[in-house]
């Protein structure tokens, strides 16, 4: 897949990819370079559409050694509740290898009937789970993976027992989404 119906010439598509590459803003890029602000937009969304394709292709990986599981909830502040009950929130759900790659999935939400799918399908049995302890993921105990529970209030983020990464990629997608009023719901516009 790639960029097709741009009206835009070469070089200002170049210079609109390297902007994207450091991550600055659509508008920002539009007005550097002296173009309407949608053009960018829409170039933008054309980049990520193609980055999307070429994720969804190696989807198909399956994990196996140590893996994080993690949740996050995204969304706008809302008046009202907070955190996991919170509505208008999107649940995303994902899964790090360890000095490696990053799958996310969004998810209807966090309950363990919702997750044990996506965790049988993309991890081995017999690999080794961090998770926090959200009790989704006490069937993990017993669904033959080698389970550890890392309770950030008691334990000392050690190398082993760290969860942080999956928290810093979600929140660093977050910021990159935020900055070109994109949806994280819509993940696919925004990968």
């Amino acid at each position: 897949m790639k960029i097709t119906r741009c009206k835009l010439k070469k070089s200002i598509q170049k210079k609109l990819l390297q902007f994207f590459v450091l991550e600055v803003t659509a508008r920002s890029a539009a007005d550097l370079l002296g173009i309407h602000p949608n053009s960018a937009v829409l170039f933008y969304r054309k980049i990520r559409m193609v980055i999307s394709h070429y994720l969804a292709l190696v989807a198909d990986e399956v994990f196996e050694g140590p893996v994080e599981l993690d949740e996050s909830y995204f969304g706008g502040r809302r008046k009202g509740r907070r955190g996991r009950g919170a509505s208008g929130k999107v649940v995303v759900f994902g899964i790090l290898k360890r000095n490696g790659r990053v799958y996310t999935v969004v998810v209807d939400n966090a309950k363990s009937e919702t997750l044990l799918p996506v965790i049988k399908r993309k991890i081995m049995p017999d690999s080794i789970v961090y998770t926090d302890s959200l009790s989704s993921y006490d069937k993990l105990d017993v669904s033959g993976f080698i389970h550890y529970r890392i309770n950030h209030s008691k334990n000392l983020p050690t190398a082993r027992t760290t969860l942080t990464a999956l928290k810093t990629f979600g929140i660093r997608r977050n910021a990159s989404c935020a900055n070109t009023t994109e949806s994280i719901a819509n993940l696919s516009r925004c990968s």
